[in-house]
């Protein structure tokens, strides 16, 4: 259960409204939302559903609580009208759920939302109760202070993006187009964070692209019989055999539009050098970043799970294996022929797949994010930058939006905020936050 807060939004102003995204922020993580994958087993989703829609509702929305295709599985939808309704709307959009989180091995519990050292903590905290917290604090100020943008907002709360999107934004996008009528530009999770280049200038990352997800289960049958046999034809040895060479295959780099232009806006800030034939080397040199800006140099096929037989001296018929593979823009085609290569015609392929996605950074919205963020932090620059996993954003852009990551927070030069993602501990400064409201405040009444 929720330890509920007094709102200290309600004396009203931007201030009060980014002191109350700490605590919704809290308030929410304390809602275990855990999605294991299995619909069997996923909890909370509801709970912060009602959650929110109880905020919205408090302060005068009309809220749409949508059960997506199964029990529980539960999205809210609210829209502010704007000044101008000839206008197309903007989508804000963020998932309730969480990924799983081991009590033993955190500081403080995963659900706690505790608020210490500076930090509010537990899981969800950067992925993605921040930003929940963060849209709710601004909906909220905005109903209650009567605050007209200059277009409607539709503000959107999912499920279910942690496994795909299944029952939330890929089943919404399909059954029910209709709550996302008129918007035609988003911005959600992983983009709008800084980064601490190594001449201590702040840049902050704005998301345009996304590799593709490809969740595969790869498939190798052969002749079952007794372990103490000789068999020529042994599915888990095959099995192995083809794991391993994909596991351990390097795919070719591929310098995308909007890697080249997050590179040479660090060159321009730093005077690093990225040349391309010794590119890993120097994308190194970024510090903590360079894992995620590392991950989008090229096609990834990571082996994750195996599965195979069911007593130590029988060899069983099938063998399966799990493979995450991510694929840059434009590459889906090369990256088959390479899968074909190296796994070869034995080897059964099925999957579940999320295509690439990327936008350019220009337009007003653009502008306008940049303007926000200059506004609060006067020296900070703003990159493009492709994201290596995934968001809502896959089953977005199917109905034409053109989706962004922005969920702006400025962060300790010496924070591993990349880490934190589905990692322990994980944890999102107090400041951080109140910043990103005050940044979301200043963008949605420019945009």
């Amino acid at each position: 259960m929720c330890a509920h807060h007094e709102s200290p939004a309600a004396a009203g102003g931007i201030d009060a409204a980014a002191a109350e995204s700490v605590v919704l922020t809290s308030e929410l993580i304390q809602i275990d939302s855990t999605n294991t994958g299995d619909p069997a087993t996923v909890v909370g989703e509801r709970e912060a559903a009602e959650y929110v829609a109880a905020k919205l509702q408090e302060v005068g929305y009309e809220t749409e609580m949508v059960e997506s295709g199964a029990p529980n599985r539960c999205n809210v939808f609210a829209r502010l009208p704007g000044a101008d309704p000839g206008r197309d709307a903007l989508l804000i959009h963020g998932h309730l759920d969480v990924v799983p989180a081991d009590p033993t091995e955190w500081s403080v519990h995963p659900f706690s939302g505790a608020i210490q050292d500076g930090y509010v903590w537990g899981r969800g905290a950067v992925d993605m109760k921040d930003m929940l917290g963060m849209t709710l604090a601004i909906a909220r100020y905005y109903k209650r202070e009567g605050i007209v943008p200059p277009r409607d907002i539709i503000f959107a709360f999912l499920a279910d993006e942690e496994a795909g999107g299944t029952y939330g934004a890929q089943w919404l996008v399909d059954n029910r187009p209709d709550l996302f009528e008129g918007a035609t530009e988003a911005i959600g999770e992983v983009g709008g964070f800084s980064i601490t280049l190594n001449n201590d200038q702040r840049a902050y990352l704005i998301e345009t692209a996304e590799k593709g997800i490809r969740w595969m289960t790869l498939r190798v049958r052969g002749r079952a019989g007794h372990g103490s046999m000789i068999n020529h034809d042994n599915a888990v040895t095959k099995l192995a055999e083809a794991v391993a060479r994909l596991g351990n295959h390097r795919f070719p780099l591929v310098l995308t539009d909007s890697v080249r232009e997050f590179l040479a806006g660090v060159s321009e800030i730093t005077g690093l050098e990225f040349p391309e034939d010794d590119l890993d080397a120097a994308v190194a040199k970024l510090g903590n970043v360079s894992r995620v800006i590392g991950a989008t140099l090229r096609d990834m096929a990571t082996p994750t799970m195996l599965k195979a037989g069911y007593k130590a001296n029988v060899i069983p018929s099938v063998a399966e294996a799990t493979v995450d593979c991510r694929i840059l823009p434009g590459r889906m085609e090369a990256f088959n022929r390479e899968l074909d290569e190296i796994l070869g015609p034995d080897v059964e392929r099925e999957w579940l797949e999320l295509p690439p996605v990327e936008t350019t950074f220009d337009g007003p919205l653009v502008e306008a994010m940049k303007a926000a963020v200059r506004a609060e932090d006067p020296e900070a620059h703003t990159l493009p930058y492709m994201l290596s996993g995934g968001t809502d954003a896959k089953a977005l852009s199917k109905l034409g939006i053109r989706c962004f990551g922005f969920a702006p927070l400025k962060l300790p030069a010496d924070l591993d905020f990349t880490a934190l993602f589905h990692g322990v501990d994980e944890r999102v400064p107090v400041d951080a936050l109140k910043f990103g409201t005050r940044v979301l405040d200043r963008f949605l009444r420019s945009c």
